[in-house]
């Protein structure tokens, strides 16, 4: 016996773990099983760890990456975890593996030109729906926020006398981040355009929806989404892609990169260093410019 039904009723109603979680958990281990049972073993007491790893091996020789390789891995741990608990194997055959190694992606992100037709060639509409949409694209891109502290940005963490929010993030950490002058201009208008449509709210928060609502998180997706299909043919448009974009564009112009780590809130510099990548044209360009020898080239 290999007791999946078992493990899937686990995770669903005991762990309640989410539908496409549980889906994805059940598409991970059918393709595991199938693959064990190819090898005629019989139940999951069989199993040791030189199958799971050749089983990976097949995997990556089918193309699939290693990250996603390591996310089936996942699946198998908490799987053979969850028989040894319930004494139906006495070793679990994961223990002596560990994940794949993957290359870190680079971040997408926006040129320069890209985010001057987003946020200068673009016509919004006037109204209370068109403002919204522009100031949720300037605060991401002109602040570098991730979705989640844009959503929990009150009305009183703009700080118009310094030009500064106060920003709420992973951890409830809160970190004070400056604006340009640009944006104090559009808040401005902003807010005064949102207390004119909401005269009588007492929602603290400073993005509304249109029913004078907490925006949710898929609504800051489609506006983004929707924008950046227009100005860009990068496969991801989702709200991080302007935090990068934020931080890349900053790291490109020479900010110090400790300085962008603050701005970002990140708790360590090992995470803001994936912002120092250049493509070999801006190196060229440096090069060019910097090295005595650079133009003669």
């Amino acid at each position: 016996m290999f007791y999946e039904v078992h493990f899937l009723q686990h995770i669903a109603l005991e762990r309640r773990l989410a539908a496409h979680t549980v889906a994805a958990y059940r598409e991970d281990l059918e393709s595991f099983l199938r693959y064990v049972k190819e090898q005629c073993l019989t139940s999951v007491s069989e199993v040791r760890h030189s199958h799971i790893r050749a089983w990976a091996a097949a995997q990556l020789q089918r193309g699939i990456s290693a990250r996603s390789v390591n996310r089936r891995l996942s699946c198998l741990k908490t799987y053979f975890k969850y028989l040894k608990v319930q004494g139906w194997i006495e070793q679990d055959p994961m223990r002596k593996l560990t994940s794949l190694k993957v290359g870190r992606r680079l971040p997408v992100f926006l040129s320069e030109a890209e985010v001057k037709v987003l946020l200068t060639d673009i016509s919004f509409s006037p109204d209370y729906g068109g403002q919204l949409e522009r100031m949720l694209l300037e605060i991401l891109y002109g602040v570098g926020l991730r979705s989640g502290e844009l959503i929990r940005l009150k009305v009183s963490d703009v700080d118009m006398s310094r030009m500064v929010l106060q920003v709420v993030g992973k951890g409830n950490r809160e970190r004070a981040v400056p604006f340009a002058h640009y944006l104090a201009d559009g808040l401005a208008n902003f807010l005064r355009l949102r207390a004119k449509t909401f005269p009588n709210t007492h929602e603290p928060w400073l993005f509304l929806s249109k029913k004078g609502e907490q925006l949710k998180p898929i609504f800051v997706y489609r506006v983004v989404h929707k924008y950046l299909s227009v100005v860009s043919a990068v496969e991801q448009r989702s709200p991080h892609v302007l935090r990068h974009t934020f931080a890349t564009h900053l790291s490109n112009r020479g900010a110090n990169l400790n300085a962008i780590k603050e701005l970002l809130g990140h708790t360590s510099l090992a995470a803001t260093q994936i912002y120092t990548h250049n493509s070999i044209s801006r190196l060229i360009e440096v090069y060019q410019k910097a090295h005595p020898k650079g133009e003669s080239q």
